[in-house]
């Protein structure tokens, strides 16, 4: 199975590494971003994943100049920490339609084609606080909860035309978004980390090529940990 992959997100951490990592396996691996930039010579488009008519409009240009979307990796997110009796609406808002809702918008609109295709691969990219809960993230951790909720409903949805949905939990893993965190609390972290230390992109990124493989044809509705042990029991 190989064809076009959509990584939204792409431009950078997690999604440039998953992106790169499909490449590599054989697919024609699009990056999505609000920029519509990508580094490493990849194949680009823009999409706002808050915004439905964006999210047509990147679809519609991907099967126009590269093909039918085989895999979508819904890897966007943002996050806007604060305790939660601070929290302003904006920062629940934003945060749920990034990384939730977006994902659903992303995930109904390649649903189409693969549908008619009776074969696909959707991949949701969660976060270990899915289960764990996080001081200081109620809005993130809730998005991330939900997207496990989606993919298996999905998974329910649409397995008896082939495609398979997918959730992947990463614990804390060495990108620009947990740079901000400081030496205090990444130290922190890494005692509650069996290994002992971040994840590297790459490795977050081979999981997700696996489950767009022929390898994971069985594998469906799944949440897969890349924690290091962080969330285990959960």
């Amino acid at each position: 199975m190989a064809g076009v992959a959509l990584v939204t997100g792409g431009n950078r951490g997690i999604g440039l590494a998953a992106a790169q990592a499909l490449r590599a396996a054989g697919w024609t691996a699009v990056v999505g971003s609000r920029s519509g930039d990508a580094p490493d010579g990849l194949t680009s488009v823009a999409i706002d994943v808050t915004s439905s008519e964006s999210v047509d409009a990147a679809f519609d240009r991907v099967e126009s100049d590269v093909g039918p979307i085989d895999v979508l990796v819904a890897n966007a997110g943002i996050t806007r920490d604060g305790l939660v009796m601070r929290m302003p609406d904006a920062d629940i808002d934003d945060v749920l339609q990034t990384n939730l809702v977006g994902a659903i918008r992303c995930a109904r609109r390649a649903a189409r084609a693969m549908v008619r295709a009776r074969r696909g691969r959707i991949v949701f990219v969660s976060s270990v606080v899915w289960a764990l809960g996080s001081a200081g993230q109620v809005n993130y951790a809730a998005s991330k909860a939900g997207l496990v909720g989606a993919a298996r409903s999905l998974a329910r949805e649409l397995g008896g035309r082939g495609i398979t949905v997918n959730v992947v939990a990463p614990g804390f893993v060495d990108t620009d978004m947990t740079a901000v965190l400081g030496e205090e609390r990444t130290a922190e972290i890494l005692r509650q980390v069996p290994l002992g230390r971040l994840a590297e992109p790459d490795e977050i990124a081979r999981v997700v090529a696996f489950l767009a493989g022929d390898d994971a044809g069985y594998i469906t509705g799944a949440v897969i940990p890349v924690d290091g042990g962080l969330g285990m029991g959960h």
